[in-house]
């Protein structure tokens, strides 16, 4: 996120199976449980909270100490991924960690990378070398210490701006700098599977999320709105007025034949925020949450003819007492 950070919140992000989300801060770093929503815990490095002993230090499990700053950690039961702003280490992971692999990438400054968290599919996705592109690495297949060159789709005309894995690892969704459109492909045959168009207006997208059964997708911008899109059924998203006229010129062919989100909510403007999909309360009524860096916590729910209304809002940061942090 680009914007200043407010109430001392620097970075927000949700966990593989968006039951949790990190808040790092200036002074910090603290974790959530979403629903219900409360603090987990404080979480410095990695630790081993089942060590005994009384000094943290006792509990420190790992560090990995780099010449060049960290830009973004991913993780997964059996591995850690550090980013760098032009390369990418992947590491084997708990026990006596070891780097299994060294990615050189087009200049980074955000640290954009996702991996997939499936026990079947050991995927790792980040921005290729030429602008626009996606380098997808099959961790399982290409053995450690080997200079494989990873696939490559070319998503975007634009340098990448954000990215994201569905849990199975099956799909990957893109968007640009440009952050008009919402670009998923399949990760095995690397052919499109569809657009959507956020809007028309230039955005910095912050975030983009799968549901748990990738049957929905949303992101949010620097817009102040978190678009929902249906993805099992894309029937459900919006068209423009235009495709019931039939044959237009090129120019506009282009928005006739987008997808439109089927349901939108507005957060802060000014506030950054990271969405991710709740708990599903009935089979028609599913659920999207807002983390927004002013320390907000945003709950709305939608069904699929596109109601969408807000069920809870709450104040995460004035959940915990700062004089313990």
């Amino acid at each position: 996120m680009t914007q200043q950070p407010l109430r001392g919140v620097t970075s927000l992000r949700f966990n593989q199976d968006q039951s949790c989300f990190c808040c790092a801060m200036e002074t910090g770093v603290r974790i959530y449980n979403v629903e219900p929503l409360m603090e987990k815990g404080h979480l410095v490095l990695i630790w081993d909270d089942a060590r005994e002993g009384k000094d943290s230090k006792d509990k420190l499990v790992l560090e990995f100490t780099f010449t060049k700053p960290v830009l973004a950690v991913r993780m997964r039961h059996d591995k850690i991924v550090i980013v760098l702003r032009n390369r990418i280490y992947v590491y084997s992971f708990p026990d006596n960690p070891r780097k299994l692999f060294e990615f050189d990438t087009r200049d980074n400054p955000k640290g954009l990378c996702d991996l997939c968290p499936s026990l079947e599919k050991q995927l790792l996705v980040f921005p290729g070398h030429k602008c626009g592109s996606l380098q997808l690495v099959d961790l399982a297949s290409t053995k450690p210490g080997t200079s494989s060159a990873p696939f490559t789709i070319n998503a975007h005309q634009s340098d990448i701006a954000c990215v994201s894995l569905n849990q199975p690892g099956t799909v990957v969704a893109s968007a640009s700098q440009k952050g008009t459109l919402i670009r998923l492909f399949d990760t095995q045959s690397k052919e499109k599977l569809v657009e959507l168009r956020r809007g028309t207006d230039p955005a910095t997208l912050y975030c983009i999320n799968f549901s748990h059964d990738s049957s929905f997708l949303c992101a949010s911008s620097d817009k102040g709105t978190v678009h929902i899109f249906a993805l099992k059924d894309t029937r459900l998203n919006r068209r423009s007025a235009l495709a019931r006229v039939g044959k237009v010129g090129p120019m506009i062919g282009q928005y006739v034949d987008s997808q439109w989100s089927l349901a939108s909510f507005t957060v802060p403007a000014e506030s950054a925020c990271i969405c991710a999909f709740g708990r599903n309360t009935s089979k028609n009524v599913n659920s999207v949450i807002a983390i927004c860096v002013d320390g907000t916590f945003h709950k709305y729910v939608f069904t699929p003819d596109g109601n969408c209304n807000r069920e809870a809002f709450d104040v995460y940061l004035d959940i915990c007492d700062d004089d313990d942090f």
